[in-house]
C-alpha cells in the first residue's frame, strides 16, 4: 500500500469503521499473552489515543505500555480508539472540560477553533520562512493556541480518557480469557480428533497386514502347494 492509500485508510477505512473496529478487537483477543498484560496494554494505548499527541501516539503508547508492563501490540492497536469520526466529539468535550477546569472563558465554536488553528499554522509557516530570511519570528498565535486550545484539550482529556481506559481494561480481561479458553478447547478437540484418526489408521493398517498374513498362510496350506 502506497503512502497516499495508507493516509486515506487512516482517515476512512475502505471497509468502514465498524469492520475496522471489529478487526482491532479480534486482533487483541488473539494476542498470545496473559489477559492482564493485554488489558494493561489496552489501557495504556487507549489513554494515549485520547490525548492530543499527533504523530507521537505510537511512541507514547509504546513507552506507556513498557512502563506498566503491558502488551506492546495491544497498546498500539488500542490507539485506534480515536478516529476522524469520534475525535471531533471527544475534542469538544475535552476542551469544554479543560476550559472549565482552567477558568478560561472562550466560545468553543467551529469558527473560534478554526481561527486558532489558522493563526497558529500561519505562525509556523512564517517562522519556517524566517529561518531563511531577514524576518523575525512571531509566536503570538502559537502561544494563544497553546493556552486556549491545546493545553485545555490535554487537561480536559485526562479525566474522561482515564475513565474510558479503565473501562476498556476491565472489559478486555474477560474477553481475552474467554477467547483463550475457547481456543484452547478447540485446539484440544482438534488434537483429540487427530489422535483418534491416527489410531484408526493404525488399526486399519494392522487389520490389512493381518489379512495379508492369513492369505499367505492359506495359500501355503492349499493342495498342490510345494
Amino acid at each position: 500500500m502506497g503512502w497516499g492509500a495508507w493516509l486515506r485508510e487512516q482517515v476512512y477505512p475502505r471497509a468502514g469503521f465498524k469492520r475496522a473496529t471489529r478487526y482491532v478487537i479480534h486482533r487483541m483477543r488473539r494476542l498470545p499473552d496473559q489477559p492482564h498484560r493485554v488489558a494493561r496494554g489496552v489501557f495504556a494505548g487507549s489513554l494515549i489515543g485520547f490525548l492530543p499527541l499527533p504523530g507521537l501516539q505510537f511512541v507514547a503508547a509504546w513507552l506507556a505500555s513498557r512502563a506498566i508492563n503491558g502488551n506492546l501490540l495491544a497498546a498500539l492497536l488500542a490507539t485506534f480508539n480515536t478516529n476522524p469520526v469520534t475525535t471531533p466529539f471527544f475534542a469538544v468535550l475535552a476542551m469544554t472540560l479543560g476550559h472549565w477546569i482552567l477558568g478560561i472563558e472562550a466560545p468553543l465554536t467551529a469558527e473560534y477553533i478554526g481561527h486558532a488553528f489558522a493563526v497558529a499554522g500561519g505562525d509556523l509557516w512564517f517562522n519556517f520562512k524566517a529561518m531563511f530570511g531577514p524576518e523575525h519570528t512571531r509566536w503570538g498565535g502559537l502561544i494563544r493556541f497553546w493556552h486556549e486550545i491545546y493545553w485545555p484539550y490535554f487537561i480536559g482529556a485526562l479525566g474522561p480518557g482515564i475513565v474510558l481506559s479503565v473501562i476498556a481494561y476491565y472489559i478486555t480481561i474477560p474477553l481475552v480469557e474467554a477467547y483463550q479458553k475457547t481456543r484452547a478447547a478447540k485446539a484440544g478437540e482438534r488434537k483429540e480428533k487427530r489422535k483418534r484418526l491416527r489410531e484408526a489408521v493404525a488399526k486399519a493398517a494392522h487389520r490389512l497386514k493381518h489379512r495379508g498374513e492369513q492369505g499367505e498362510t492359506n495359500g501355503d496350506d492349499a493342495p498342490g502347494s510345494p
